[in-house]
């Protein structure tokens, strides 16, 4: 019976062993971009080495449960160059078109940055890519990244501040507020001159259309300070004002590399992140989840459970239904991640399958 049971053992363990490993799987990279279109789970470049940007897509199938020991990876034409620090946003008015917007551009799979569209239109349904040809473009947005941008409802895609760097020994950050209404095709740019240059933060749209920033940096020539967890800026799209809400509760410490996702009761889960040293490089990899209450601005640390990721920053995240997606990133050994972890929502448990 015991040679009965470590063979039929031995057989199933090889066949999940082989399944792993020999199915068509994304390779480990961070600093990719993600869309939720529908039940598919798009991701866009990433670096998979140093400086090294992919041109790969790659999409989850989540329309049927699944568990993260076999992801249900999906491979589609890639992008027409390498990709990583830049924006996705899924079309409120067709719900299949994905723009992508800034980011630092190359030639796949190398080292050599080139300067490329700032907008790429990829076509979900027929995975075409095209590049859209822009009214009143400003040129200053052309090699902008390390910002991150959000579609309203109304089709109108901002995109607030960030850097031209790309490797070279100059760079210039900003603080203006770039908006691409994607029903004309055309942009406008809203400048102000009250606060510095902000890049590195995670934004988030509320139903009301406030604009949460949370952390990052804000940037004065070559010094960044970090943003203070409870200085939250907010850009209302309604009136095209900003303010500035006081949070209190939890201590959270200011990052970069983080992720947001808001919730289906108001509230925006943050996961992860990074410090920096002098160098700019990380100091400290963060695993801690924390959430904040966006009706009173009061931030919380919930008690998990389960298994919980290990310390990630520049990863993904995105909401499908209950559950938070995340993908990919770079741990706190500096190694990159090829693999997903699933929080539910509704008792912060972490998972491994979504039913």
């Amino acid at each position: 019976m015991n040679l009965l049971y470590n063979f039929l053992f031995f057989i199933l363990f090889s066949s999940v062993y082989f399944l792993v490993n020999c199915q068509n799987v994304p390779k480990a990279r961070y600093k990719q971009t993600s869309a939720l279109v529908g039940t598919n789970l798009y991701f866009f470049g990433g670096e998979t080495s140093f400086y090294v940007a992919t041109n790969e897509v790659w999409y989850l199938d989540l329309s049927k449960s699944f568990n993260t020991i076999i992801p249900p990876w999906h491979e589609v034409i890639g992008m027409p160059v390498g990709y990583a620090y830049g924006s996705a946003c899924v079309s409120p008015i067709d719900n299949y078109t994905v723009f992508l917007v800034g980011g630092r551009t190359s030639l796949p799979n190398t080292t050599n940055y080139i300067l490329s569209s700032a907008v790429y239109e990829f076509n979900t349904k027929t995975s075409q890519w095209s590049t859209p040809s822009i009214n009143n473009f400003n040129s200053s947005f052309a090699r902008r990244n390390e910002m991150q941008a959000v579609v309203d409802s109304e089709g109108r895609i901002y995109s607030f501040g960030g850097t031209d760097y790309d490797n070279s020994t100059t760079s210039t950050n900003y603080n203006d507020m770039n908006i691409l209404d994607i029903t004309t095709m055309t942009w406008s740019t809203q400048f102000q001159s009250q606060s510095l240059a902000y890049i590195d933060y995670a934004a988030t749209l509320l139903p009301n259309g406030l604009i949460i920033y949370i952390s990052g940096r804000e940037v004065l020539a070559l010094s960044g300070f970090f943003v203070d967890m409870n200085m939250i800026r907010t850009f209302n799209t309604n009136s095209y004002t900003w303010d500035t809400k006081i949070a209190n509760g939890s201590t959270i410490l200011s990052r970069v590399g983080h992720s947001t996702v808001l919730t289906q009761d108001g509230n925006i889960i943050l996961y992860g992140g990074a410090s920096l040293n002098s160098s700019g490089a990380p100091a400290t990899i963060f695993s801690d989840l924390a959430v904040l209450n966006t009706n009173t601005w009061v931030w919380s640390i919930p008690s998990t459970f389960g298994t919980k990721p290990p310390p990630l920053m520049s990863h993904s995240a995105a909401l499908y239904k209950n559950y938070m997606i995340i993908a990919f990133g770079q741990n706190a050994t500096e190694v990159y991640s090829k693999d997903i972890y699933i929080l539910d929502t509704r008792n912060y448990s972490w998972v491994i399958s979504v039913i």
